[in-house]
């Protein structure tokens, strides 16, 4: 993908402009469900908007299932997925957001490249099994992984797409007899309509990856039916696969579900034969030489400055030349006009005077009362108080309490630094540079629990859940009573927003991009950082 117009295509005439208060940049893609558009939410991060073609929104079957789709997806949160993080499946149209992965599919990749190398193989079904997990764990299956729902990000792959996942707790079958899924990646269980578990999930893995490293479908092209009845009948040929990964393909492409591997089991597989590389997190590396030049995403779309209405001017129609009688009868309404207008100028000013003078006797008395040193009379005796009445002058020499605390700096300076990644050996610091290879920063990553933790010596730290795109004031609001120098990540996701204050006064907002912590020797966090100078 080495340009930004095969990525980003210019909205068309039928393209709404605004789906839900989300402005559209641009045209993503579009498939059998309904288009996927680029926008961005308040605090600028890219966003893909799905929204649903008209014909499916007017099913109310489909609605449900979608509504049901929607419920599920949001309990996924794992490193290699989007992250679902607003929908509204009763909207007109039905429309989910998600956020944005810069990089092209699986399927683009191959149509770009060629086959992938076996080290991008390998960390291609890793991490797609780590998305996986994370599916499983939130009791769903994908049922329609694939190479177009797989994307590859500068840091590793993203599953996407749960349009037609399924939930655990429903039931298997959406017919009966009914199949769903894509063809060329089905397992036999699912192409022959049977019961659907997570190992079905495992087998689309598998020729997913083998896509991967033929460029092309295992099974082989041609008409649903044809490949459909080669799944369920014919053994997969592995001799056309490289040699060292032929054992996880028929560990994976298993006929049996009991029989295929589990995705604990080939994650560690993949990791041993990664050895040293997996250690010292050599993925970017890899998938940097995948995916090519990076695109730019176009910028968010400004919302429009509102026009105000002129002021409508009335034009007199000239009329004809008036007769005496016409003239002198205006003569009359002018004088009387300009009377009323004379008597309601004197009234306006006596009200104004009195006003004035209201407010002088007003003023008068507040400074009499004043909590100020009060001034001998010519008597010598105190004309604010009566004798022997206690002073209210403050220490702050006439000020109100209120008005002598400094105010704060309306402007504090902001200083902010973008893909961050925080591991275990390293840290994060206030101060420039703000990585520090070592673990002396005031932000570090510990993975001693499950899901891991930032903590600090230096700094306390509150999560934020809700809406995106926290501001200075809503931190500063709620680091207020905050003391806490650890906080847990177990329910952390892409997206969420961390409020850090330092002692000396700085405050900070982590927003993580990535958060991968099913592996603690592998951990990682990339995050972007904005710090407030002097804010707190």
């Amino acid at each position: 993908m080495n340009h930004a117009t095969e990525v980003f295509q210019p909205l068309q005439a039928d393209d709404p402009p605004v789906v839900a208060g989300y402005r559209l940049a641009a045209r993503l893609g579009a498939g059998g469900m309904g288009r996927v558009y680029l926008s961005h939410t308040q605090g600028g991060r890219p966003v893909a908007i799905k929204v649903v073609r008209p014909e499916l929104a007017d099913d109310p079957a489909f609605r449900r299932r979608f509504r049901r789709e929607v419920e599920a997806a949001r309990r996924v949160r794992g490193a290699y997925t989007a992250e679902l993080i607003d929908a509204d499946a009763d909207g007109t149209p039905p429309w989910a957001a998600t956020l944005y992965v810069p990089g092209p599919s699986l399927t683009e990749a191959v149509a770009h490249r060629g086959p992938l190398p076996v080290p991008a193989v390998l960390w291609l079904v890793a991490g797609v099994a780590e998305a996986l997990q994370a599916v499983h764990a939130a009791g769903i299956v994908h049922r329609d992984l694939k190479p177009s729902n797989v994307l590859l990000a500068a840091d590793g792959p993203r599953v996407i797409d749960f349009g037609i996942s399924l939930a655990a707790d429903f039931t298997s079958h959406t017919a009966t007899g009914a199949a769903v899924g894509t063809p060329h990646f089905m397992a036999p269980e699912q192409a022959a309509a049977g019961e659907v578990t997570a190992a079905t999930d495992v087998f689309a893995l598998g020729q997913t990856a083998a896509f991967a490293a033929l460029g092309r479908p295992l099974y082989g092209e041609g008409s649903a039916v044809g490949v459909l009845y080669r799944i369920v009948h014919d053994e997969p040929d592995l001799s056309l696969l490289p040699e060292q990964l032929r054992p996880l393909f028929a560990r994976c492409l298993a006929a049996a579900p009991g029989d295929r591997a589990g995705l604990a089991e080939i994650v560690e597989w993949c990791r041993q034969r990664l050895g040293a590389d997996a250690d010292a997190g050599a993925g970017p590396a890899v998938w940097r030489d995948v995916m090519g030049p990076e695109v730019t995403v176009p910028a968010p779309v400004p919302t429009p400055t509102r026009v105000l209405p002129q002021p409508l001017v009335v034009t007199q129609p000239r009329s004809l030349p008036a007769g005496p009688g016409e003239r002198r009868a205006r003569r009359r309404r002018t004088a009387l006009v300009t009377g009323a207008a004379l008597v309601a100028g004197a009234l306006v000013l006596t009200g104004l005077a009195g006003m004035v003078a209201d407010a002088g006797n007003r003023f008068g008395d507040w400074v009499a009362g004043a909590p100020s040193t009060p001034g001998p009379d010519k008597d010598g005796r105190s004309s604010g108080s009566g004798a022997g009445a206690p002073s209210s002058t403050p220490a702050s020499g006439g000020r109100t309490p209120e008005a002598s605390e400094p105010s704060k700096s309306a402007s504090p300076q902001v200083e902010s630094q973008a893909t961050l990644i925080l591991t275990p050996e390293n840290s994060l610091s206030f101060r420039k540079p703000f990585m520090r290879d070592d673990r002396k920063g005031d932000i570090r990553l510990d993975c001693k629990d499950v899901g891991c933790a930032v903590e600090s010596d230096t700094s306390v730290f509150l999560q934020l859940f809700g809406k995106s795109g926290a501001t200075l004031d809503e931190c500063r609001l709620m680091l207020a009573s905050a003391d806490r120098h650890r906080w847990t990540l177990a329910a952390a996701a892409a997206g969420s927003e961390i409020c850090v204050k330092h002692s000396n006064g700085d405050i900070a907002l982590l927003v993580l991009q990535t958060k991968s912590t099913a592996l603690p020797e592998l951990a990682s966090l990339m995050v972007d950082l904005t710090i407030w100078r002097d804010a707190a």
